[in-house]
């Protein structure tokens, strides 16, 4: 600083007389003038980066990181219709006024700008940023009319973004791990325990204060802790997902001011919520009405061989909502195949492949284990027109085919939802309350009888947080969600026998479903082989009289 105004002061010195000569009115009325001599506007200062007011590190968030705002610009004005410049008209970036402290970007933000991801790197790489034209990073020709020195810089740049987007980074460019040395995986919940709770009690406490909403009351907070469990979709757990619980406090407050309460109740944030599905269900209430009037044929009562309902889950623009599909399966004495036609005709993702073939391996290693598998099977998702993916309809699939081989029928007031190992197992899925809301609705518009019901893996029961009709309705016993750890489990509720273990003798006992199961295919086996013994010598005799 002393050294510039050491040569400020030379320099007027020096050009003395070139002051003295110049007329009163192009004298600067005010420093720092646009209007001034150019004289006057070489002894001028840009203020480049101003921190004064600052009493700790500069932090820096940039909402919009292109090119110049991150390294920053040289503008121009116009005189006489040509563009002039000068060190006055260059401007600071992001990283100049980040300098000494840190910079916040948003990681997809920065990727979507042309040149911005390489000139943060550069600038990090080099510990310094250099205020120059796009294009002359591609070695393009550019009309340089002014060239400043780059600025040392010491600052930490902060990456936010989604998890996929750092993984992708870190494998497909080699300078990122070497930049971006500290990486910070937020997790989307937290342990739901009373430290936990209370901190959400301050963020809603916050949010009212910050925002002049409608204090909660105890019920209402408790209403929306439920809510924030359920976006975690595990009850030992709460959701982080603090701007959706935000959106459901200020909805609410408008619901109890719009109702003259002076506080929010539990009863305005459950009809926040409510309103927010409902404003998003038009695709899951063009899906009931379609069931209802029996265009999309799922059955809720009576029973039938090889036809169960399965369980899925669709989600569209974050709203999630369970839709019921019916399963069949047939067979027959065969080569011992089951085809799963949706991988057949290319619907089927390789997940669903994977559980119709781990299905399979269930078959073969359980029954008729001293024949040949002589079955010829197919599973289908009737009325469906869009892929499959995912392994949580592979017991209902299980049970069809069981079903299919055997001869039993299958109850259609239950749905089920697992996936299933080769030892029988039944595996914790996705989407569970989803689900089971989703054929509870159908089943309340048909009219529940209390024998309605869902079948769920075992290990699932600690995700439930079922919306409060399921609730009601299972407490006054309309509606029943059953948990299982295995496929025998299972089969007692949807056949209406016992499944059956292996006697001393090697075989199930009469009356079971699996003794059922294991005739069957040694019936298929039994008459393949004399199928095959026929056509072994009606092929010799065709030959003898050939011969």
């Amino acid at each position: 600083m002393v050294e510039h105004l050491e040569a400020l002061r030379r320099d007027v010195i020096d050009h003395v007389e070139v002051f003295l000569a110049l007329p009163e009115q192009v004298r600067p009325a005010a420093p720092g003038s646009e209007e001034m001599h150019p004289l006057f506007r070489r002894y001028a200062v840009n203020l480049f980066v101003d921190n004064a007011d600052l009493a700790h590190a500069p932090v820096v968030w940039e909402d919009d990181p292109t090119y110049e705002h991150l390294v920053g610009r040289i503008e121009h004005r116009a005189e006489m219709g040509a563009l002039f410049t000068d060190f006055l008209l260059v401007r600071a970036g992001a990283l100049h006024r980040a300098n000494g402290g840190f910079l916040v970007l948003d990681a997809a933000e920065v990727l979507a700008r042309p040149f911005a991801w390489d000139a943060l790197k550069r600038t990090l790489a080099a510990g310094r940023v250099r205020i120059e034209p796009a294009l002359a990073g591609l070695g393009l020709p550019v009309t340089v009319a002014l060239e400043p020195g780059p600025v040392p810089v010491d600052v930490r740049v902060v990456l936010v973004g989604e998890r996929l987007l750092y993984y992708l980074l870190a494998e497909l460019d080699p300078e990122f791990r070497r930049l971006f040395k500290v990486a910070a995986d937020f997790d989307e919940a937290l342990p739901r325990r009373d430290g936990t709770l209370r901190l959400y009690a301050g963020f809603a406490a916050g949010l009212v204060r910050r925002e002049g909403l409608l204090h909660l009351e105890a019920g209402a907070l408790a209403r929306l802790l439920e809510e924030a469990v359920r976006l975690a979709g595990d009850r030992t757990k709460v959701s982080t997902d603090l701007e959706t619980l935000a959106d459901i406090v200020r909805e609410a407050d408008h619901l109890a001011r719009r109702n003259g309460r002076a506080r929010i109740t539990s009863g305005d944030v459950e009809a926040a919520v409510a309103a927010r599905e409902r404003r998003a269900s038009r695709l899951r209430q063009a899906a009931l009405e379609m069931t209802l009037r029996d265009v999309v044929h799922i059955p809720t009562s009576g029973r039938a061989v090889g036809q169960i309902n399965g369980l899925s889950v669709i989600e569209l623009g974050g709203y999630a909502f369970g839709r019921p599909s019916r399963i069949t399966a047939r067979a027959r004495m065969g080569a011992g195949q089951v085809v799963d036609i949706e991988r057949e005709v290319k619907l089927g993702g390789p997940i669903h492949s994977k559980g119709v073939l781990i299905l399979a391996g269930h078959l073969l290693a359980r029954y008729a284990l001293d024949v040949p598998l002589s079955l010829s099977a197919t599973l289908v998702f009737e009325q469906s027109y869009g892929p499959v993916e995912g392994d949580s309809a592979s017991a209902a699939e299980l049970l069809a085919l069981l079903s299919a081989i055997s001869g039993a029928p299958l109850a259609q007031n239950l749905a089920i939802t697992g996936s299933v190992d080769q030892h029988g197992r039944i595996q914790a899925i996705g989407g569970v309350n989803e689900k089971i809301e989703g054929f509870f609705e159908l089943c309340a518009a048909r009219g529940l009888d209390g024998s309605h019901g869902v079948v769920i893996p075992a290990s699932n029961v600690e995700h439930l947080q079922l919306r409060a009709p399921v609730c009601r309705a299972v407490a006054e016993g309309g509606f029943h969600v059953w948990a299982v750890g295995h496929v025998d489990e299972a089969i007692p509720l949807f056949f209406g026998i016992p499944a059956g273990e292996r006697g001393a003798d090697g075989r199930f006992p009469e009356g079971t479903l699996h003794r059922l199961v294991e005739d069957r295919l040694r019936s298929f086996a039994e008459a393949r082989r004399s199928f095959a013994a026929e056509a072994k010598e009606e092929g010799a005799a065709r030959r003898e009289e050939e011969a």
